[in-house]
Formats: C-alpha cells, sequence, structure tokens
C-alpha cells in the first residue's frame, strides 16, 4: 500500500506536517517529550497516565507522529520522504521500543504500531533509527550521570 514514488503532494503534506509543529502548545508538547528520558516500564506506564504532568504533551505528540506515519502506512504520503522529515517521532519511539511488548499487553494493544510500521518497511527510517538509537542511548546515559 505504499508510495512507491513522492510526488508534489507528498511534499504539500510533508510542509503542512512541519507547519503544525510549529504552533506553540505543540511546540512546547514537543519539547517537553524530547527531554523526556524513561528509565523503566514504570516510567512509560506513568506518562500514559491522566494526572502525569507530561501526559497531556505525550498524548499530542504520541498522537501526532502516529497519525503522520500512519499517513506513510496507508500510502498517502511517501514513507522514505516523511521519515527524512520526521525524525522527532523516530526519537519516541526509540524511547519506547524496548517496552513496546509490554506496553502492548497491558496499555494498549496499538500504541506505536505505525512508528513501528515505517520502521520496518521505510529503508530512511531504518538507517535513521540506527543513529537515532545511539543518540537517545546517549541522553540517557548523560541523564544518570
Amino acid at each position: 500500500m505504499a508510495k512507491k514514488k513522492p510526488d508534489h503532494r507528498d511534499a504539500d503534506l510533508v510542509l503542512k506536517l512541519y507547519e503544525l509543529r510549529r504552533e506553540n502548545v505543540m511546540r512546547a508538547s514537543r519539547a517537553s517529550i524530547v527531554q523526556w528520558l524513561p528509565r523503566s516500564f514504570e516510567d512509560v506506564v506513568a506518562i500514559t497516565q491522566p494526572s502525569h504532568t507530561h501526559n497531556v504533551a505525550w498524548r499530542q505528540v504520541s498522537s501526532y507522529w502516529e497519525m503522520a506515519y500512519g499517513f506513510a502506512r496507508h500510502g498517502i504520503v511517501h514513507a522514505d520522504l516523511l521519515a527524512e522529515n520526521g525524525v522527532e517521532g523516530l526519537i519516541l519511539y526509540a524511547k519506547l521500543e524496548p517496552h513496546l511488548p509490554r506496553l502492548r499487553k497491558e496499555v494498549s494493544p496499538t500504541i506505536l504500531q505505525n512508528a513501528e510500521w515505517l520502521v520496518r518497511k521505510s529503508p530512511v527510517a531504518k538507517k535513521r533509527m540506527e543513529l537515532v538509537r545511539r543518540r537517545v542511548a546517549t541522553m540517557m546515559a548523560a541523564a544518570k550521570a
């Protein structure tokens, strides 16, 4: 179902997604989630709870990237083009990746399914994930120090 070649409509959609990321509330939510460094499964589950300080940011950012990556999954936008321009969602995926099996069992069976699809199906996303995983590991190590 994925698109074989990007066209001008893909570029237009990627630009629209970029514009949405610049909105003030979204920008603040993105900053909050980029700084969030879960050290355990419990940290991940905690942010999914409405009482958590960063829950609103979590919901906004995770649903935004799942929506965007879903466009690629369903052939609306070219997956590689989106992966080139949407690495921030891959950072979130990398933070949760070690916990996904348990999260899907205990919290939501569909959590980050579109991000996972992108990482598995897009050669660009696969390559970017190598860098992102190292970046997240470095962030986690620095936070421990």
